[in-house]
């Protein structure tokens, strides 16, 4: 037993050559593109502003702000990083001495009667005893340092999770909610088509009654009208299925979806203007995969340490009597310090094994981080493409419709004066029909590239989303493990 004046010196000697075994994390470098593949020519500085408020629509960040407050994956995301800063916590108290206490009172009856014959004295007796132990394990090669490194950075790794669902929440509404409008404009384009029809199936169901037109041209009005009519429930149910998804997001049964502006009068985002490298310092999908290797590195060190001995001290300082009434007095004292030492000597390669699974884990790890940052760069130059390619798209269908317009009217004005059969009326206003519904899915289109732009750069809009949030408005989980010392 160490006398208790040598305590703090052999700790402190101890300490002053501990050491944290392990490799240290350095971030892996990456080959970044210089430029992104597609110039857009109406590039903005706008990553970091509520790009949802500049489709100049009332409705749509009303929505986006109720999702922040009620969808489940935030609340489930925001449970997940408590539970890690609640794992980080008890990983990092093995640094610090444990403290605790006991007391125990007994009452015994011994045996009246030995060998010889009744033993004198009373046979019963009393003991009460407390006390105040410590003990602590000396981290001199850094294991419990390391297993802490670790934690925290799952810490990070999963707040970034969650910052990875505020994207998803914010872009998912936006562009349920552009794809709901689009919905609504096809569905107005195929009433009024019907009505049209309809109105046209009156006058030649009065034709042939007065035989003008024959048979055979009422029943290809008459197929013309019910072609229309059949695209009005196909619409309904898609609309429906579409404002039952943003309930969801909203966190609320399946509801009616108030509307604002329609697809025609939305403005248009610009378009963040960033260098591929500024990325991996804001997708949170990346930056989740690089704290999952910096923990998975430092699970490294941790298994090494097993090499190493572990060394421990204990101490208690407590009382113990017969009598309560002289329980805390001088004479019932008690106390003890001990100092224990336990190291490995054989172990059939259970160690290895450790540090082995540990090396692998960090190699799949970087692999892992590696391959997220080509995903992300692949996402983005498809977005940035997508939305340059979707744009042209919808001006040529823009152009179309208004060409099959024209089509549509010199045909009907050839049937009108006799030159041609209402066949040739048929196939053009057919062609307009659908060529008005594609036109209205291309400008869909090209509002909801815009907002998988925004989800693919990432960017300060998702911590300023994050603000509106159950989660963010307390302090975000990674300052809050930042705040506690590491040891």
């Amino acid at each position: 037993m160490i006398p208790p004046r040598y305590v703090v010196p052999v700790v402190a000697a101890l300490l002053a050559t501990a050491c944290t075994v392990g490799p240290d994390y350095v971030r892996p470098a990456v080959d970044a593109p210089p430029a992104w593949r597609v110039s857009y020519p109406e590039a903005a500085d706008v990553a970091n502003v509520r790009w949802w408020e500049r489709f100049d629509d009332p409705v749509l960040p009303s929505l986006i702000d109720k999702a922040l407050v009620n969808n489940l994956d935030l609340e489930i995301a925001a449970a997940r990083v408590d539970a890690f800063i609640g794992q980080l916590d008890t990983t990092r108290a093995q640094l610090y001495p444990q403290l605790g206490y006991s007391f125990s009172a007994a009452r015994s009856r011994a045996s009246v009667s030995g060998p010889s014959g009744t033993i004198p004295g009373d046979p019963y007796s009393t003991l009460y005893q407390g006390a105040l132990g410590a003990d602590w394990q000396l981290d001199l090669f850094g294991r419990v340092q390391r297993q802490t490194e670790e934690a925290r950075a799952r810490v990070y790794a999963t707040e970034q999770g969650r910052r990875g669902v505020v994207l998803t929440v914010v872009t998912s509404v936006a562009n349920a909610y552009i794809t709901l409008r689009g919905l609504d404009a096809q569905l107005d384009i195929a009433r009024n088509t019907a009505k049209n029809y309809a109105d046209t199936l009156v006058i030649f169901e009065k034709r042939h009654k007065g035989g003008v037109v024959s048979n055979f041209e009422l029943t290809q009005v008459r197929s013309q009208y019910q072609q229309a009519s059949a695209a009005i429930p196909a619409l309904l149910q898609q609309i429906a299925e579409q404002e039952n998804l943003i309930s969801v997001l909203l966190g609320q049964n399946p509801a009616p979806i108030p509307r604002g502006k329609t697809i025609d009068a939305l403005a248009t985002p610009g378009i963040p203007a960033d260098l591929p490298s500024s990325l991996l310092l804001r997708r949170p999908d990346i930056l989740a995969a690089e704290q999952n290797l910096v923990a998975a590195n430092a699970s490294i060190g941790a298994a090494k340490a097993l090499y190493f001995p572990q060394i421990s001290l204990t101490g208690s300082l407590g009382a113990a009597s017969a009598a309560f009434g002289n329980f805390l007095a001088g004479p019932a004292a008690t106390w003890s310090v001990a100092a224990g030492l336990v190291g490995p000597l054989f172990n059939a390669g259970s160690i290895a094994g450790q540090v082995r699974t540990s090396e692998a884990a960090t190699a799949e790890a970087l692999a892992n981080y590696r391959q997220t940052v080509l995903i992300a760069f692949r996402e983005t130059s498809d977005a940035l493409a997508g939305t340059v390619n979707k744009r042209d798209e919808a001006a040529a269908q823009a152009g179309r419709v208004i060409s099959l317009r024209e089509y549509a009217r010199l045909a009907r004005r050839r049937f009108d004066a006799g030159y041609s059969g209402y066949l040739e009326v048929i196939y053009a206003e057919n062609e307009l029909f659908t060529a008005e519904l594609e036109a209205v899915a291309s400008n869909t289109a090209t509002f909801t590239r815009v907002v998988d732009v925004y989800k693919a750069v990432g960017g300060g809009w998702v911590d300023i989303a994050d603000q509106s949030t159950a989660a963010g408005s307390k302090t975000p989980a990674t300052e809050r493990a930042a705040k506690q010392p590491l040891f």
